[in-house]
């Protein structure tokens, strides 16, 4: 079997490979996820069979040097739903930082 190469395929890097389970998941990869899957993970899993010969759902998520799979169960979901509520609730705080009071933004005006 012949393999051709083009010269970008030259220069990718090997990436480590790490599985992730819901349990060890930190901040870091909650986030990415998040950006990554902004609406869920519905359609976008994998599966694939363990050294102990199950069937593991996984969403691969990848970063510049390490290709994740980060094992789905329904612990990962309430845990990954809850972060993203988190960050819905801090922008929703943040915008409302930025909302002047009608009666301060007059003050700021003289009459002539």
């Amino acid at each position: 079997m012949v393999i051709i190469l083009n010269k970008s395929m030259k220069n990718i890097p090997n990436k480590k490979r790490v599985i992730v389970d819901y349990k060890n998941i930190t901040q870091d990869l909650l986030q990415l996820l998040s950006d990554e899957y902004p609406d869920g993970f519905d359609g976008e899993t994998i599966y694939f069979t363990n050294a102990k010969g199950e069937r593991v759902e996984a969403v691969p998520l990848e970063t510049e040097d390490t290709k994740y799979l980060v094992k789905i169960s329904a612990q990962l979901v309430t845990k990954f739903e809850a972060f993203q509520d988190d960050d819905d609730d801090d922008a929703a705080d943040a915008e409302s930082d930025d909302v002047a009071d009608a009666g301060d933004v007059a003050d700021d005006f003289d009459d002539d």
